[in-house]
């Protein structure tokens, strides 16, 4: 009984601690506590093993199997007016060494992720006589910036609207306490607790119920820097067609993918498997290529009824994920939640399996020379694979840390390489690429420590193992 009145009296110090934080509001409150508390009573999701069932066609659907969307503008137009777009920005492009939302980052031809994103929604607006708006989730790190930047497309013909996701303390693992009651009230005392609370975020915004008086039913959840997340009109219409609640986007795996969340079959319902979940007995077998062929994009189609519904319930009891942190020397927890985790609380819930062209992130700059490449071309903010590549998968890319950050990797080429026939590319070292290079099937770049190795202008490298300027 020790055990539990401790976890009790841990969350009663909380509770008063939490109450006395005035930078949160009372939903941000309560909804702290809530996963705090679920986090303590070890509730968990224990998948067991022998339960799991590869998902039928039915739930997973194959995207060639869909009905393509209907030709008439007219019929076009009144599926579109059901739908809002919703794009994660909450994310810093710190990783890549920018300081600002990621969604700023150019990406092709001078446009940000943002732009790419307007023109295409735009676009869409002006075909079809269509009002698709545009929702912006930020977190307390993105919010003034973003404000700053949606100025600029006041004049576009398209409504843009922003919400901040819920701001919740971080926890001091020592005595459970959170980091700002103890004079941390800088930014590090707080964090965005996962894309799993655009639910909440959005009915306690009141963008949700915004949306629904504007005959909206459908959103469209996908993260910003994911460049094939677009508008699919024959998703949507099988969605409609369908009543589906939830859909959730996936494709097929790759090695690169082996650790990516896989959607299952799992006591009658349609459910998310992270491998976190995954005991560790089974963790090659979760990875394998064969038997789970399927990952999670984060392209997510949600009813809008049916999250005012869940969310009011407080039904949405997404499986937890504990972030542990370290500031100022002081160690503290951060309580996360995932999207796509609360696919198995939807009604109707199914999965389609896309083409691979419809998962494109720009996590690091390895994948940002993927898409400033002649591998694809810009069409209406569209970013459309080059058809002259034979291959379907994209070339594997592997750059050193001395390209990490964009400032560096940009100054590192006087333009990108050609890698329409590229297999794979590994760059280490302090390499300089000149204009016009061609790189071509398997090529291996290795600048030896204290040396500077140059390509110069106009180089085609082709299945080659370069380790100084002799033998390129």
């Amino acid at each position: 009984m020790a055990a539990v009145a401790t976890e009790v009296e841990k969350l009663t110090k909380l509770q008063a601690a939490v109450a006395g934080l005035n930078e949160i509001s009372e939903n941000e409150k309560s909804g702290f506590i809530n996963l705090v508390s679920r986090y303590l009573s070890g509730e968990a999701e224990h998948v067991e093993w022998s339960k799991i069932q590869t998902p039928t066609d039915e739930v997973v659907v194959p995207y060639g199997s869909l009905a393509e969307a209907p030709e008439d503008l007219e019929a076009t137009r009144k599926i579109l007016d059901k739908l809002v777009v919703l794009k994660l920005n909450g994310g810093l492009g710190t990783t890549m060494g920018c300081t600002g939302p990621k969604s700023v980052i150019e990406v092709r031809n001078g446009f940000t992720f943002l732009d790419l994103i307007v023109i295409q929604i735009e676009s869409l607006n002006k075909k079809y006589g269509c009002n698709v708006p545009l929702l912006l989730m930020n977190s307390f790190n993105t919010h003034d910036d973003t404000q700053k930047i949606v100025e600029k497309y006041a004049n576009s013909n398209i409504e843009i609207h922003t919400f901040n996701q819920s701001q919740y303390p971080r926890l001091v693992i020592d005595d459970f306490l959170p980091l700002p009651s103890k004079g941390q009230f800088g930014k590090d005392g707080w964090y965005p607790p996962g894309h799993g609370d655009v639910f909440p975020s959005l009915v306690n915004s009141g963008k949700l119920e915004a949306l629904l008086s504007q005959g909206k039913e459908y959103v469209f959840v996908a993260n910003s820097d994911n460049l094939g997340a677009t508008v699919d009109i024959k998703i949507l219409n099988h969605l409609i067609s369908n009543e589906n609640e939830y859909c959730m986007e996936v494709t097929p795996k790759t090695l690169a993918d082996v650790k990516g969340g896989t959607l299952i079959s799992y006591e009658g319902r349609v459910q998310l498997l992270e491998i976190a979940q995954v005991p560790d007995e089974h963790v090659n077998e979760f990875k394998s290529i064969e038997k789970f062929k399927i990952f999670n994009t984060n392209n997510l189609w949600v009813n809008l009824k049916a999250i005012k519904r869940l969310v009011e319930a407080n039904a949405l009891k997404m499986e937890i994920i504990p972030n542990p942190k370290e500031v100022d020397g002081i160690k503290v927890l951060q309580l996360e939640t995932a999207a796509g985790a609360a696919i198995r609380f939807f009604d109707n819930a199914i999965g389609v399996n896309v083409p691979r062209s419809r998962f494109l992130p720009v996590k690091a700059t390895s994948d940002l020379l993927l898409v400033q490449s002649d591998l694809y071309t810009l069409v209406d903010g569209f970013v459309v694979r080059n058809k002259a590549r034979s291959n379907p998968a994209n070339p594997s890319i592997e750059l050193g840390p001395e390209f990490k950050k964009v400032a560096n990797f940009l100054a590192r080429f006087k333009s990108i390489p050609s890698i329409v026939e590229l297999d794979s590319l590994k760059v280490s070292g302090d390499v300089w690429f000149g204009a016009d290079i061609i790189l071509k099937g398997k090529v291996t770049i290795t600048a030896s420590s204290g040396d500077k190795l140059e390509i110069p202008d106009g180089t085609v490298i082709e299945n080659k193992d370069i380790k100084s300027a002799a033998n390129i």
